[in-house]
C-alpha cells in the first residue's frame, strides 16, 4: 500500500462555494482534461494514440476519484498494489492489469499517474493510459489470439516509480523499452503520457492559486455530490424496485476453435443501492479472451450510459459510486485469476456495453438501444521494407476498425464508426504514406446495418493491398451471434475477413488469428458487423428507404426487408410496398423487445459452416480451478 508524504496539518477546505465558482472550476477541468488529449496527440508517435486516439485522461480529487475524464480508472486500487512512498514530483507506472486491479485491462495499455501538490498538500491527481502498439510477446503487436497465459503477451511493469521526486529513473526505462519491437514509438508516447499529466498538474496548480485551494477542493467536493445526488434521482425513477432484471450476451470465441462464451448480468435495487451481479456468467477462458474487469470501471461505464440518456449535461465523474455495487465472481471470464491470458479482452469489453443497453432498456423500450459496440476490431500487420530506401527496416501497424452503431431511439446509427466518442480513423493516405499498402476500399457494407424505423450503422469493408511481404493479425467477433435487434427491429449483419491471394485463389479467415503470412499483391478484406436495428421496419418512411438504395446503403433486395418495392427507375412502387407490408404483418407475429436472429445455440451451430464458411466452435472449455456455476 501506497504512503503518501505531505504535510501533516488538515488540508483547507472551504465551507461553501458560490455556483458561478463551481461553473468556472468546472469548465476549467473540463479544458484541463481536453488539454491533456491535445498534448498527447501533438507529441506521441504510434497511430494508434496519435491517430486512432486509444488513450484515457483523468484529473481526480485527493482521494482518487475522478472528477472529469473519459474512462475512469482506478487510482485507489492503483495505490494499493503500490509499495512505497508517493512525494511531489514522482510519477508512477505500470502495465501490470493483475497489480492495479485492473486499472488497465492488458499489458498494452501503460499507465501514468501523477500526484499534483500545492503548498505542500497533495491536492488531486492526473493519470494517463494509452494503448502501445508493441510490447513484447510472441507475436507483434503483442496481442496473441492463442496466448493462455499473461506471460506470452510481453512485458509487466509492476507499480514503480517512473521519476523519483522529479529524476528519471533510466533504469526502469531501458527495461521496459528493452523488451519491446517498437522502442522510438514506447518511448514518445510513455514520455507523451507523462507531459500530458504534468500539463494538467500546473492547471490545476493554477487554479488552486487563482481561487485558492480551499475553495478548489471545496468545488471538487461539490461536484462529486451534484453528481451523486443526481444518479440517486435517476436510479430511482428509472430502474425497478420490484424486480430482478436479467441479460446475457456471447463472446462468439476464444480464437482457439471454442465458444461462444456467456456473459450474465443480473440487475435490480436494494436498500437504496443498484445492484449489478455477473453470477452465471462462464468461468474464466483458458485462452485470452478473458477481460479483468475494475468494479469501479463498470459503474463509470453505467454511469456514461445513464448519463447519457437520461440527462447528458452533466459531467459525470466518481460522485455516485456508493450508489452502486457490481458483483463479480472470482475465477470467471471478468475476473480471471492470474495468470490468465487478457490479450483478446476487448471482445468481452465491447460485449458488456451492449449488456448494459439490454439491461436497462427493458422496462423503458423507448430508451433501448440496440447492440452494436459488440468489439473493438483490431488489425495488425508487420514485417520489413525489402525495397526503397527503407530496405531493412521493420514496420509494424496496429489498427482499430469500427463497426455499425446501434439503432438508436432518436435516430439511425451512424455507419463504421466508433461508440466511444473519441475514437477516430486513420487516414487512408497516413497508412499509405507510412507503411507498404494500399487501400484499396473503404465503403459501408449495404444491407449489414439491421433493418428497422431507425436503421443500424453499417459494417465497412475495408481492403488492404499488401506492398510487402509480413504477417497480419486479425481480433474481431460478432461472426457467429448477431448484433441484436430491439422493438421490432432486426439483427445486424456479421462481420467477416478474406484473403484475395495475388495467385487468385481465395482463403477465408477467422475473426481471431495470428501469424498469417501475406505476400506482394496479396488483398485483405476486413468487413466488421452492422449495428442492430430499433423499431419496427415496416414504420420505416419508403422514400427514405429508396434514397438509402440510391445512395448504397441498402440493396433493392435489402428493402424488400422494410417491405419496400422500387420499380425499374428506383422510385417507391406505392401499390407493391403496401401490399407487401401487409404480407409481412399478417404473417411475422409478435414483434419481440430482442430479436437475436437465432432461437437457440445449437440452431446457430448448425447453420455457422453454411452460412460463414467457417467451422462451427467447439463448447468452451475452463481450467479445472475456474469458478463452476452459479
Amino acid at each position: 500500500m501506497a504512503r503518501i508524504v505531505q504535510r501533516t496539518d488538515p488540508l483547507p477546505k472551504a465551507a461553501e462555494v458560490d455556483p458561478v465558482t463551481v461553473d468556472i472550476i468546472e469548465n476549467a477541468l473540463r479544458n484541463a482534461r481536453a488539454e491533456m488529449d491535445a498534448v498527447l496527440f501533438r507529441t506521441a508517435m504510434s497511430p494508434g494514440i496519435r491517430e486512432q486516439h486509444d488513450e484515457f485522461p483523468l484529473i481526480a480529487n485527493p482521494e482518487g476519484l475522478m472528477v472529469v475524464g473519459q474512462f475512469g480508472l482506478s487510482i485507489p486500487a492503483f495505490l494499493e498494489g503500490f509499495e512505497g512512498t508517493v512525494e511531489e514530483g514522482d510519477v508512477l507506472f505500470t502495465s501490470d492489469p493483475y497489480a492495479c486491479g485492473g486499472a488497465i485491462s492488458h499489458a498494452n495499455d501503460w499507465l501514468v499517474i501523477l500526484p499534483i501538490y500545492v503548498d505542500g498538500w497533495l491536492v488531486g491527481w492526473a493519470a494517463q493510459f494509452g494503448h502501445m502498439t508493441d510490447v513484447g510477446g510472441k507475436v507483434p503487436g503483442s496481442l496473441p489470439t492463442d496466448a493462455t497465459s499473461i506471460f506470452e503477451e510481453g512485458v509487466l511493469v509492476p507499480p514503480v516509480k517512473l521519476y523519483d521526486k522529479g529524476r528519471l529513473d533510466e533504469d526502469v526505462l531501458r527495461i521496459a523499452l528493452n523488451n519491446v519491437r517498437m522502442r522510438e514509438w514506447n518511448r514518445s508516447d510513455l514520455n507523451a503520457l507523462v507531459a500530458a499529466c504534468r500539463n494538467a498538474g500546473r492547471r490545476i496548480q493554477e487554479l488552486c492559486e487563482r481561487f485558492g485551494t480551499d475553495v478548489y477542493l471545496a468545488t471538487l467536493d461539490a461536484l462529486l455530490q451534484r453528481n451523486y445526488d443526481a444518479m440517486k434521482t435517476l436510479i430511482e425513477t428509472t430502474i425497478p424496485a420490484d424486480e430482478v432484471l436479467t441479460f446475457t450476451d456471447y463472446v462468439c470465441d476464444d480464437g482457439m476453435g471454442y465458444g461462444p462464451y456467456k456473459i450474465h448480468c443480473s440487475m435490480w435495487r436494494e436498500e437504496g443501492k443498484l445492484i449489478l451481479d455477473f453470477i452465471g456468467t462462464d468461468p474464466q477462458s483458458l485462452g485470452p479472451i478473458n477481460y479483468y474487469l475494475n468494479e469501479s470501471l463498470y459503474k463509470m461505464f453505467f454511469g456514461t450510459y445513464m448519463i447519457s440518456v437520461f440527462d447528458p449535461q452533466i459531467l459525470w465523474n466518481d460522485g455516485f459510486y456508493p450508489l452502486v455495487d457490481v458483483r463479480i465472481p472470482e475465477g470467471t471470464l471478468l475476473k480471471p485469476r492470474y495468470p490468465a491470458a487478457l490479450s483478446c479482452r476487448t471482445h468481452g469489453l465491447g460485449r458488456i456495453f451492449d449488456i448494459l443497453t439490454g439491461l436497462l432498456g427493458q422496462r423503458q423500450p423507448e430508451f433501448l438501444c440496440a447492440a452494436g459496440f459488440s468489439s473493438s476490431p483490431h488489425l495488425m500487420y508487420s514485417g520489413t521494407w525489402t525495397e526503397g530506401e527503407r530496405a531493412g527496416e521493420w514496420f509494424q501497424l496496429y489498427q482499430i476498425g469500427f463497426g455499425g452503431i446501434p439503432g438508436r431511439p432518436a435516430g439511425d446509427g451512424p455507419d463504421g464508426h466508433s461508440l466511444w466518442p473519441s475514437f477516430t480513423n486513420v487516414p487512408n493516405e497516413f497508412l499509405e504514406a507510412y507503411f507498404p499498402l494500399v487501400i484499396e476500399k473503404y465503403e459501408t457494407v449495404a444491407d449489414s446495418g439491421g433493418p428497422g424505423l431507425y436503421r443500424g450503422g453499417n459494417g465497412i469493408d475495408i481492403a488492404y493491398r499488401f506492398l510487402e511481404p509480413g504477417q497480419v493479425s486479425i481480433h474481431d467477433d460478432r461472426w457467429f451471434t448477431y448484433p441484436w435487434g430491439v422493438n421490432g427491429g432486426l439483427p445486424g449483419g456479421r462481420s467477416r475477413k478474406w484473403l484475395e491471394r495475388a495467385d487468385g485463389t481465395v482463403e477465408v479467415l477467422p475473426s481471431k488469428c495470428d501469424r498469417v503470412q501475406v505476400h506482394k499483391g496479396d488483398l485483405l478484406h476486413y468487413v466488421t458487423w452492422g449495428g442492430g436495428g430499433w423499431g419496427d421496419p415496416l414504420e420505416r418512411d419508403p422514400e427514405l428507404v429508396a434514397l438509402e438504395v440510391e445512395r448504397g446503403l441498402v440493396t433493392r433486395e435489402g428493402a424488400r426487408r422494410y417491405g419496400v418495392v422500387l420499380d425499374e427507375e428506383g422510385r417507391v412502387d406505392q401499390p407493391a410496398t403496401e401490399a407487401l407490408r401487409a404480407e409481412i404483418r399478417a404473417n411475422r407475429g409478435e414483434l419481440p423487445l430482442f430479436d437475436r436472429g437465432f432461437s437457440d445455440l445449437e440452431e446457430l451451430r448448425a447453420r455457422c459452416l453454411a452460412e460463414t464458411g467457417l467451422p462451427t466452435p467447439k463448447p468452451p472449455q475452463f481450467p479445472p480451478f475456474a469458478r463452476q456455476g452459479s
